[in-house]
């Protein structure tokens, strides 16, 4: 996950802020707990908002509690824990890890390197921990870096196995047939959503690294004419119609949910955040990364 799971922070009530904000510095906190405070660094939105969806719809009861932390000593903040917040933790991890060890992979990057060995040992526990569940996503992670070293010039084809994965991070154990049936859905849907976002999102910076970009291969890119610019001007059209299909096929699945609390903060992610998101950066209106944290 890359932290584009977010919410329209101004169109929020107070006290949905404050239940936002407090499960994502009980994921955050859950991290510091079980991995190692260095590595609440790698802390994405998705992961606050995987452990929300998961807690409304299983109707797992979340206490709040307010606890101050390293990054605000002083003023105390809301804080929320359960095995939903614990299990998002984990994800969380376990998809900082994939991400960072792809970055190495691709650049060689130092710094990529030793964040590596920063997380590696939570790595290999939480492999033993949810060792179905790190096989599938390594599984997926596998055909999709076949994909990109085969330089696929299918959109789709290109985005599936990121989609799969998603599909594997909302199954969570506890879920009826029917429920999960529906989660996995929205899902593969974000995780569409999030992998072909993201490749609009570094289009510059993989033209000047000569990495692979399946919008540059589908679309033929040869730098011709007046470059980036006039490149995703062309095909800012057809990213955004199936960008916003997939953000529709996920609310289709969102409302087949019975979700029992903080029903309109999700509202507010999936009908306004990520449609702003979507907005933003495919318009570069603001910078599409390094939102301040909440």
């Amino acid at each position: 996950m890359f932290g584009y799971i977010m919410p329209e922070k101004p169109e929020l009530k107070i006290k949905e802020y404050d239940i936002y904000r407090a499960y994502y510095c009980g994921v955050c906190k859950s991290i510091g707990k079980r991995h190692g405070q260095i590595e609440r660094m790698t802390l994405t939105y998705d992961a606050a908002f995987l452990a929300m969806l998961l807690c409304s719809t299983l109707n797992i009861e979340t206490k709040l509690v307010k606890e101050s932390c390293i990054v605000h000593p002083i003023k105390k903040s809301f804080v929320t824990y359960n095995e939903i917040i614990d299990y998002s933790s984990d994800i969380n991890i376990i998809l900082a890890y994939n991400n960072i060890k792809d970055k190495w992979e691709d650049d060689k990057s130092k710094v990529a390197l030793v964040a590596m060995a920063v997380l590696k040992k939570s790595y290999k526990k939480l492999m033993v921990e949810h060792s179905e569940k790190c096989a599938i996503i390594n599984k997926r992670l596998g055909d999709l870096s076949l994909l990109e070293k085969a330089k696929c010039d299918s959109i789709d084809a290109a985005a599936e196995p990121f989609a799969k994965l998603m599909e594997e991070v909302l199954d969570y154990n506890k879920l009826d047939d029917k429920t999960r049936q529906v989660l996995r859905w929205l899902g593969y849907n974000l995780g569409k959503w999030i992998y072909l976002i993201d490749a609009f999102d570094d289009l510059e910076d993989d033209i000047k690294s000569a990495s692979y970009n399946p919008l540059l291969t589908h679309f033929k890119y040869n730098g011709s004419g007046d470059g980036i610019s006039e490149f995703k001007n062309q095909i800012r059209g057809q990213i955004e119609f199936i960008l916003l299909y997939c953000l529709g096929e996920a609310a289709k699945a969102f409302e087949l949910l019975a979700t029992n609390e903080n029903k309109g903060i999700l509202e507010n992610i999936l009908y306004i955040g990520m449609l702003s998101k979507t907005d933003k950066i495919l318009c570069k209106r603001s910078c599409g990364k390094g939102e301040k944290s909440v």
